[in-house]
């Protein structure tokens, strides 16, 4: 059975365990949970952690814009596209200068998010396009 998943609600999680980090490092603290000290996440993980959340900034801010409206008229859907490719072209620019296995890492997973995400935009013809209109207007709460 296939099961459909939020990509926003993994995103929430690490948002609040990144929140949460300074907490949770003192609950662990405790000699009693010595066994688990080999898993506190260091401050260059939590680094890593906190860039690839400022990476992901927009598409969380766009998610959650859609999901709030319950529709997304189609002049939308280009800007969002538009303006999630400007970003990621920022994104990789930036990562691209750095020469860590991390940054090369993200690099690679950015690119592949990004030739989705063209590849997406490339779907969206005059022909779709007029689909997705009127998919809009016979149905304007179903997402598109």
């Amino acid at each position: 059975m296939e099961v459909k998943t939020w990509w926003n609600s993994t995103l929430e999680l690490i948002l609040r365990a990144y929140r949460f980090r300074q907490f949770t490092r003192k609950c662990l603290q405790n000699p009693k949970d010595s066994d688990y000290w080999p898993l506190f996440t260091t401050h260059n993980e939590w680094a890593i952690v906190n860039n690839l959340l400022e990476d992901l900034r927009p598409v969380r801010y766009w998610t959650r814009w859609m999901l709030e409206r319950h529709t997304v008229p189609l002049y939308h859907v280009i800007t969002v596209h538009n303006e999630m490719l400007d970003h990621l072209d920022g994104v990789m620019r930036a990562l691209a200068k750095k020469k860590t296995q991390w940054t090369e890492d993200l690099y690679f997973t950015v690119k592949l998010a990004r030739q989705t995400l063209s590849k997406q935009y490339a779907e969206v013809t005059q022909t779709t396009g007029m689909h997705l209109i009127s998919a809009h207007i016979l149905d304007p709460f179903q997402k598109l």
